[in-house]
């Protein structure tokens, strides 16, 4: 066949433009599937409910690419797709690109004809709906607007202002003691190398959801064996010295534990505003027990009842209250040395109420509420049943003990916080709320980086050895409700990993010295349950003795001398252990 000169020059003309279009469409395909990819990988987008892969997780499979209308769709209509919206807020050109990255897994190559297409039907989808909008009437009420002004949580950070008083609040308080006691003779008899748990029960425990109401069996100490998970012994406080308790808490060096003990005899209570009566029970002195014999050998008034308590160094221990003293402090350091008030703060100081606190070792946290303490349940519980709408905002504060000043105040996602969770570097705090979510927020901005849905009613939290992930009991605290599982998420992300089952009204979760196991304490049913950190999996139930109700932990390990000292409590790891800042951990 003969061509002519000018006819091949034009079929080679034709043949160049047809394929550089080919190559020109390939290469925006290839932007585009990479543009894609990088939004369903945002922090908080598709992956945490579609999965890595688009197999599906909690979300179904969307490994047929949708088309952009269809996902459009679903960001009109899902509730589940609200926290795409208001994080990622997708245009046409991220609704495509999604869609093409999508299509791509699946091999699908998307032509320049589908690509307009999927554009034209993207436009009808939002003109039916943007008609829709302007079809509607909505009866927007003076309430309504005031609430549309603050429904987003980023008001409360824009408006924020101080709730404390500037600069020290340091206040004193003169404790004494009240008496002292023969410690009687040993019951414990550690071996030398051993690791071993101490927990403070009290007699409230309830098991298969019924309440036991024999009080005749009082509050104990109990001592277990850390490696065998089994009870060793355990010893009845004297009825005289019974009080209501809420705390597991050692000496550093572990020759002691605390434990509530009865009122002080003329002390006076001072209800906190707004505090239901039944959370207070007057107030109540402090028991020095001895770790061996576990018997009290000093009774202490500390001006208030202890809620938490945990080793704030060597020598000091961080407690909380339920309620005080008129003279009194809320929270304080107590000197184990001289069993003595070190000094504290009044939650009226810190700009608010106080209900629980934690340290780092060089700083305190405490969880704020304001006031006055709106309802029997912390507030949470009315919201929830819809007796409030919404409350005012909950914070922690950051304070120095050197002088009791904030120093820096972190307003939080839902209400009433339970428990702070801080972490190696100290540079996020993890506060799971009643409200049930848990919101991580970094200490030096006061960002919030990413808040999270968990079981009911949140109480404690835990972060497991690497720091990947973190453990919350769901407890069902301040909800109506009563909780016995844990949820597992992602430490970095936030992301929903597992729910676990565990006991009733488990409360406190603690990653075990060894960086191996989860320990938690169900004051509910009055056991202990432990599982694998890593698989998950329940390895041991523990029945307190007298059906106790448990309340923290205390891990004591004994050298080859015979020495004690303590490794973990609820707040944190001592004496130069953390699997999570990379010390040594323990076979």
């Amino acid at each position: 066949m003969n061509i002519s000169k000018n006819a091949w020059v034009l079929f080679c003309s034709i043949f160049l433009v047809c394929a550089t279009s080919l190559a020109q469409a390939q290469e925006n395909s290839e932007e585009l599937i990479a543009q894609g990819k990088e939004l369903y990988f945002e922090q908080v987008s598709c992956w945490v409910c579609h999965g890595d892969e688009a197999e599906g997780r909690i979300g179904p499979t969307i490994q047929y690419g949708p088309t952009p209308a269809q996902i459009q769709e679903q960001l009109y209509s899902n509730p589940q797709m609200a926290i795409i919206v208001s994080t990622m807020d997708p245009d046409d050109d991220d609704l495509l690109a999604l869609s093409t990255y999508l299509s791509s897994l699946s091999g699908k190559n998307i032509s320049s004809d589908e690509m307009l297409a999927w554009q034209a039907e993207l436009d009808e989808v939002q003109r039916a709906n943007a008609a829709l909008t302007a079809d509607a009437e909505y009866v927007i009420t003076e309430r309504d607007l005031a609430v549309i002004q603050i429904q987003n949580f980023d008001t409360v950070i824009s408006d924020w202002q101080r709730k404390a008083k500037v600069g020290g609040q340091k206040r004193e308080y003169q404790s004494y003691v009240i008496a002292e006691y023969d410690a009687g003779e040993q019951v414990f008899f550690p071996e030398p190398g051993g690791l071993y748990f101490y927990e403070n029960t009290g007699p409230s425990a309830r098991r298969g959801g019924f309440q036991i109401t024999d009080r005749s069996n009082t509050n104990q100490v109990v001592v277990g064996d850390a490696e065998a998970l089994e009870v060793i012994t355990s010893k009845l406080i004297p009825k005289e010295l019974d009080g209501v308790m809420h705390t597991t808490v050692m000496t550093s060096n572990g020759r002691y534990v605390y434990i509530v003990g009865p009122p002080v005899p003329g002390g006076a209570a001072e209800q906190r505003p707004g505090q239901a009566p039944n959370a207070a029970r007057g107030t109540a002195s402090l028991l020095k027990v001895d770790a061996l014999t576990l018997n009290p050998v000093k009774q202490v008034a500390v001006g208030g009842r202890i809620h938490h308590g945990q080793l704030f160094d060597d020598r000091h221990i961080l407690f909380d209250t339920f309620i005080r003293d008129p003279d009194g402090l809320d929270i304080f350091l107590y000197d184990t040395e001289t069993d003595s008030v070190a000094g504290g703060v009044r939650c009226s100081d810190l700009g608010g109420s106080c209900y629980t606190s934690y340290n780092d070792g060089e700083f305190i946290y405490v969880l704020m509420q304001p006031p006055p303490y709106p309802g029997s349940g912390g507030g949470a519980q009315d919201v929830i049943i819809g007796r409030y709408t919404m409350l005012r905002p909950y914070w922690v504060a950051k304070i120095d003990p050197e002088n009791w000043e904030v120093v820096q105040e972190y307003p939080y996602r839902g209400y009433r916080g339970d428990w702070v969770v801080i972490d190696a570097a100290q540079e996020h705090i993890y506060v799971p709320t009643a409200s049930s979510v848990i919101s991580k927020i970094n200490t030096d901005t006061g960002e919030i980086v990413w808040s999270a849905p968990t079981g009911v009613g949140p109480y404690a939290a835990s972060l497991n050895a690497d720091e990947s992930e973190i453990w919350v009991t769901n407890k069902g605290e301040s909800s109506g409700q009563i909780g016995r599982t844990l949820t597992v998420l992602n430490a970095e992300t936030g992301t929903g990993l597992e729910t676990v089952f565990s006991g009733i009204s488990s409360d406190h979760v603690l990653l075990s010295p060894n960086g191996k196991e989860m320990w938690v304490t169900s004051n509910g049913e009055g056991r202990i349950y432990v599982f694998d950190a890593d698989t998950r999996e329940q390895l041991e139930v523990m029945d307190m003795p007298h059906n106790g109700d448990a309340h923290g932990l205390v891990w004591v390990k004994y050298d080859e001398s015979g020495n004690s000292m303590v490794l973990r409590d609820q707040g944190g790891f001592h004496n130069g252990i953390n699997p999570a800042a990379g010390s040594p951990l323990l076979d």
